[in-house]
């Protein structure tokens, strides 16, 4: 176990992706550990018949041994392997230690690429509870299934029938007090202490506007194919939050630095930090140079972020860095929030779900697509008036699209005004 990063002194072994005692070629993947923000692909460093060591769980210091490979093993004939594999011999054992391959990669749950928005069409249930089912026409959604690989037994439906609208959890009966403990992984140790450490030690204030976005629904709605047959990729409204963003970081530029000490640190670019949320933990990849991208650059961006976080590709370069973060609970469902910053960042953006709303434009009530926004800011850099006039800047360029040209108004332009 060589050192996979500054300061970080443990891993955890989270799964071994090889059996104990059977034959690896070099280079082959062997097992996955976990750092505070990544995991750690294992290679074999030679062939030979693995030895494991370590188990999975187990909390790992740099410089242990996590496996032995015996090189002196044959590779198993085509035939043999294909027979089930027998303890190896032990004699004249040649154990080499395994070491943690250099290619680093965030853990991603192939369950968050997207959300299940339907669930399937069999039903896992023995005859007779499905031939009650279909007669009582029970929701299966509605019965707490005990049996195994979540089949419905005839008692569970029984028991629905007995009780309906009470439903217990997974795998529980009705009025159960089970309680589960879990060891808190690495990753949730790190975003926990980050978080404290972020409401801790800033003076974090939010900032709240809505913004309409029938301009940009317009747009998305009219260009949505053409875009996609000359880019290749989808119009989504990511691309233009962080247009928008980026804009503002260069008229708003203490949104856009950091303390560092004594000193305040500002960058002349807008490097945005994307909040990914999964049931693993919160990572926050980075899309570079914000303000020098187009908007098919930035969608294309976000695509390969999302095909590196589902098939953990991620590395600890595409993690750091970061000079201003977007955070989108909207696509969980929520309607405001107040998000807090990602240090050492002074400010994130939160994007919330649209909904249509009445609304007072001209003197009449109309219906509009409206999302709510939220700027945390670091009150110790960023003055009232700073962070308010940034969120005002973001919301006009995200009502007035065009303005994302230029980011000026294209007739005042014109006109030079």
């Amino acid at each position: 176990m060589p050192s996979v990063g500054e300061s970080i002194n443990e891993v955890t072994l989270l799964k071994w992706t090889k059996k104990d005692g059977e034959y690896v070629d070099r280079d082959e993947v062997l097992a996955e550990l976990e750092s505070e923000k990544a995991t750690f692909e294992v290679n074999a460093e030679q062939a030979g018949i693995l030895k494991r060591v370590a188990k999975e769980g187990d909390t790992l210091q740099i410089g242990s041994v996590l496996a032995n490979i015996d090189e002196s093993a044959a590779k198993p004939t085509a035939a043999a392997s294909e027979a089930p594999k027998l303890e190896p011999e032990k004699a004249v054992p040649s154990p080499v230690a395994v070491t943690v391959a250099p290619s680093v990669t965030i853990q991603q749950p192939q369950a968050s690429q997207a959300p299940v928005t339907s669930a399937s069409n069999e039903i896992k249930a023995t005859p007779v509870a499905s031939a009650i089912i279909a007669d009582k026409k029970v929701d299966p959604s509605s019965i707490a299934a005990t049996g195994a690989g979540g089949k419905i037994m005839k008692h569970d439906v029984l028991e629905a029938l007995a009780h309906p609208g009470k439903k217990a959890f997974a795998g529980q009966e009705l009025f159960a007090r089970n309680v589960r403990k879990e060891k808190m992984s690495n990753l949730r140790k790190t975003i926990s202490r980050r978080l404290v450490e972020s409401k801790n030690t800033t003076a974090m204030l939010t900032t709240f506007n809505e913004v309409d976005m029938t301009r940009i629904m317009e747009i998305r709605k009219t260009h949505k194919d053409k875009f996609k047959e000359a880019h290749g990729v989808n119009l989504g409204f990511m691309s233009f939050f962080a247009k928008a963003c980026a804009i503002a970081l260069n008229e708003w530029p203490p949104v856009n630095a950091y303390i560092d000490g004594d000193e305040l640190v500002y960058h002349d670019y807008a490097d945005i930090s994307i909040a990914v949320s999964t049931p693993r933990g919160l990572t926050v990849p980075v899309i570079r140079n914000v303000e020098s991208l187009g908007m098919a650059d930035i969608e294309k961006k976000v695509i390969e972020m999302a095909a590196k976080a589902r098939d953990s590709k991620l590395t600890a370069e595409d993690l750091q860095g970061g000079t201003f973060t977007i955070t989108n609970g909207g696509v969980f469902g929520s309607l405001m929030s107040t998000p807090i910053i990602n240090l050492p960042q002074s400010a994130i953006l939160g994007m919330h779900k649209i909904q249509e709303r009445p609304m007072a434009i001209n003197g009449q009530v109309v219906i509009r697509p409206m999302m709510y926004v939220a700027l945390s800011y670091d009150h110790r850099i960023i003055d009232g008036r700073e962070s308010v006039s940034y969120l005002v800047r973001v919301k006009e360029l995200l009502e007035n699209p065009e303005l994302l040209l230029f980011g000026k108004d294209p007739v005042k332009t014109l006109l030079e005004l």
